[in-house]
């Protein structure tokens, strides 16, 4: 047996349903359709997934972060699982991934199905404010309690101070961090279910309005209404499904301060991050110059150096220079970078979507934005909890 759980599962199946701002299916329907999509595509039957976990289960403070339980999602879907799983707190979305692969290693389950459902393009035609930290509420608890008072209503307020102190260190400008935008949109072109695909230039971003200085409108990603689901099968099972099985190679996770209100150390990288790639790296042969393409959370524009850094893609303060006219992360380039256009473009799937995207290049059903040979990705998500996972195609 393998020291490491995550060598004894593989995703065996994704699935997308349809993405909309606003979508005029409900939260449930899509979860349904995406869950339902990511058995069918594994070629297994509702009745043979025997798990079900999502992240972080039904939220009651609305805004559509998180509308849909896992038994919910369990009773629409028509199954019956052994095991289930919501939690409010992990190592980012990738917590019911880690979850279901220790679940599957412990004999709980064969068949997984994880989903990531989110309504906020809904919640938000009822009410603008619904996404603020702040709402209407007159007490704010958690991180928000830490930035509200201080009229930071929005992560943007806390990650332009980082922005603005990796600027500072080590000389980056604003044409460098907007060529992770333009990248995006160029790949959402080729992405049916993306939800802006219309040409961005270098010229267009550095033209938009600044939202919190220096990150400007295209740095941010956008709310949508969607759901993202994948399956995760024991390795013996796997074999015998309809795709190859994508092999977890290694998985990394890191909690960070930032959930508490704790910032401390060096404002230009996410310390946590740095953990869960140090983690990563030590459950695998593989280096970062195996990597085919990359999948790397985009909230903001800025998680995409300080995530690029972490992983050890790049060394600390060349992240900038390494996106630089978008040459070498283009999908032809040297690291193929957020193919399917990432968050910034394709809407806020809290980081499901560049799950989804790694199944897409390796399994080569990117089309015009597919990786030629793709074998190896690696995908991070969050800027709060930290997780990321190397799925290799064998």
């Amino acid at each position: 047996m393998s020291a490491y759980p995550e060598k004894l599962c593989a995703i065996t199946g994704a699935g997308q349903s349809e993405v909309g701002r606003p979508s005029s299916r409900t939260a449930l329907q899509l979860t349904a359709d995406a869950c339902l999509q990511a058995i069918s595509d594994a070629g297994l039957k509702p009745s043979d997934i025997d798990g079900i976990a999502t992240y972080p289960g039904k939220s009651s403070e609305g805004g559509g972060i998180a509308p849909v339980s896992p038994s919910e999602a369990a009773a629409v879907l028509g199954i019956d699982p052994k095991w289930i799983l919501a939690s409010a707190e992990g190592f980012s979305h990738m917590a019911p991934i880690f979850n279901a692969i220790n679940a599957i290693a412990c004999g709980f389950a064969r068949h997984v199905v994880v989903f990531r459902s989110v309504a906020q393009a809904q919640a938000r035609l009822v009410s603008r404010a619904s996404t603020l930290m702040s709402g209407s509420r007159n007490r704010v608890d958690g991180n928000n309690a830490w930035s509200v008072p201080y009229n930071a209503l929005s992560p943007i307020n806390t990650f332009a101070l980082y922005a603005q102190a990796y600027f500072e260190k080590y000389g980056a400008n604003e044409a460098q961090l907007g060529a992770i935008a333009v990248n995006n949109r160029a790949n959402a072109a080729h992405n049916p279910n993306a939800i802006y695909r219309k040409p961005l230039s270098l010229d267009d971003y550095l033209a938009a309005r600044v939202i919190s200085s220096p990150l400007r409108l295209f740095d941010c990603d956008s709310h949508i209404d969607g759901s993202t689901a994948i399956v995760v099968s024991s390795l013996d099972a796997a074999k015998d499904l309809k795709n190859p099985p994508l092999h977890f190679e290694s998985i990394g996770m890191g909690v960070g301060g930032l959930w508490v209100g704790k910032y401390e150390g060096d404002f230009t990288c996410m310390p946590a991050a740095r953990t869960c790639g140090a983690m990563l790296w030590s459950r695998t042969n593989l280096k970062p110059a195996d990597m085919d393409c990359a999948q790397i959370y985009d909230g903001f524009s800025i998680h995409v150096w300080m995530w690029m850094e972490a992983l050890g893609l790049v060394p600390p303060g060349e992240a900038c220079r390494f996106v630089e006219g978008g040459s070498r992360i283009a999908i032809d380039g040297e690291l193929p970078l957020n193919t399917g256009g990432g968050q910034l473009s394709a809407g806020r799937f809290h980081g499901y979507g560049h799950i989804h995207e790694a199944t897409v290049q390796l399994w080569g059903r990117g089309g015009g934005r597919q990786v030629k040979d793709a074998r190896t990705c690696i995908v991070s998500n969050g800027g709060y909890g930290y997780g990321a996972m190397i799925l290799r195609r064998p």
